[in-house]
């Protein structure tokens, strides 16, 4: 048995018709093979079909029974926090308490206007968004005075069954965020578009931050999502995952910067490092051939 948990990124981009049959039989094989977690990511606005996180996750919370269920990660800053924290308690509370809420910051590329939000203080809006939710979260009567947000005894029930709320895992990578990520965070995670020679350098800036702000690391989760692909013919899954990534980033050449691929023991090796680095756990994201990459990635991890 694997000693490190590991998830797997739910199949969320089509080149087609969206296939929810394939999402249907992943999740119920992806509880069969032993996963610990099932994992979204959030992009609103795409010229590629990709469904919206948070109805995915519900969707899956219905076919699954113990699988946590987590977001890689939502941009609360284009989103309204009351309706956030609503949408999220219900799902927490749809499955029973298994929710992980990933957020992060954004960055140039998020387009807030189209949203009706101003593109300025971002870091502010994203650290007032997350305390407007906990407080919607954990007070009967909530009230809040900020510089975006100000309401005074709001109710909003039910509570997530999480208490005092589902745990916040903070998405970044450069040195503030992840500053933030040590004081205001409950975990962690490294991106999927950031290489792993980039994964164990942040692991070893955010350790200094968690010293700083007095943490225990051994209770702060670290997660890397590893877009992955297991192939003895390593030419061919090389040049899939560079298709994938040309049409959902628009970068091809990004595959072979963040991506692993090879056979099942390359991939093990490759994971192993990562582990080294310091994660302690793994989201796993397969991009072509979900259901057998499931069956071959669910044989790596033992492995691990």
């Amino acid at each position: 048995m694997s000693t490190i948990a590991c998830g797997i990124a739910i199949p969320q981009t089509f080149s087609a018709a969206v296939d929810v049959d394939l999402i249907r039989n992943f999740v119920a094989r992806a509880e069969e093979l032993g996963f610990d977690s099932l994992w979204v990511q959030e992009q609103i606005i795409s010229d590629s079909a990709i469904l919206e996180p948070v109805t995915l996750l519900t969707y899956a919370s219905a076919l699954s029974n113990k699988l946590r269920l987590g977001t890689s990660v939502l941009l609360p800053v284009v989103r309204n926090p009351v309706q956030l924290a609503k949408s999220l308690a219900t799902l927490d509370q749809l499955s029973k308490g298994r929710l992980t809420v990933g957020v992060g910051i954004g960055g140039p590329h998020v387009r807030e206007n189209v949203f009706g939000v101003s593109n300025g203080h971002r870091a502010r809006r994203f650290v007032e968004g997350l305390t407007v939710m906990k407080a919607l979260w954990t007070q009967t009567r909530a009230s809040f005075t900020g510089e975006f947000w100000q309401f005074a005894d709001v109710p909003m029930e039910p509570k997530p069954v999480q208490q005092p709320h589902p745990p916040l895992w903070f998405g970044a990578r450069d040195t503030i965020g992840l500053r933030r990520a040590a004081r205001l965070g409950d975990g962690w995670m490294g991106a999927g578009s950031s290489s792993s020679a980039d994964f164990a350098q942040q692991v070893s800036l955010l350790r200094r931050f968690l010293e700083a702000e007095k943490r225990d690391p051994t209770q702060f989760p670290i997660s890397k999502r590893v877009y992955v692909a297991i192939d003895n013919d390593k030419w061919r899954a090389e040049q899939r995952l560079r298709q994938w990534f040309a049409v959902r980033y628009k970068r091809a050449e990004m595959a072979t910067q963040v991506s692993l691929w090879g056979s099942r023991q390359e991939c093990v090796e490759q994971l192993t490092q990562l582990i080294s680095a310091g994660a302690r756990h793994l989201m796993l994201n397969p991009v072509f051939d979900e259901m057998e990459q499931l069956e071959q990635l669910a044989e790596v991890i033992k492995q691990l």
